[in-house]
């Protein structure tokens, strides 16, 4: 008899949601880089100055336990830990000629600091 685990994630809830922008940015930096096979890797780490930083980069790798998402063409990989500490977050894009880039807003964070990567 073999067992084989299950795990639903369609009954969790997403760990962090892209806007529109950042869909459409993601996409584009993707067809860059001509990785068809990458997702966009969410995570938090330990550091920066308040406690936790953000970090964001492209990933072939998908392990058994990561989170994965699709917005569109774009493909979100999360790790458990960071999953639970960014559930409920959002990533956007802006363009303009202020605070230009991605930025993730986070309803876990207590405390952010000025630069916008790092919370705790």
């Amino acid at each position: 008899m073999s067992m084989t685990s299950t795990v639903s994630i369609g009954k969790k809830p997403d760990p962090v949601t892209l806007s529109d922008k950042a869909i459409a940015k993601v996409a584009q930096l993707l067809a860059e880089e001509g990785g068809e096979e990458l997702a966009l890797r969410v995570a938090v780490k330990p550091g920066g100055c308040s406690g936790f930083s953000y970090e964001m980069f492209f990933d072939a790798e998908v392990a058994d336990d990561d989170v994965v998402r699709s917005f569109g063409a774009v493909k979100v990989v999360v790790d458990p830990q960071s999953a639970e500490m960014l559930t409920g977050s959002s990533l956007d894009y802006s363009d303009g000629l202020n605070d230009a880039g991605f930025h993730i807003s986070n309803p876990n964070a207590s405390r952010t600091c000025g630069c916008g990567s790092s919370f705790s």
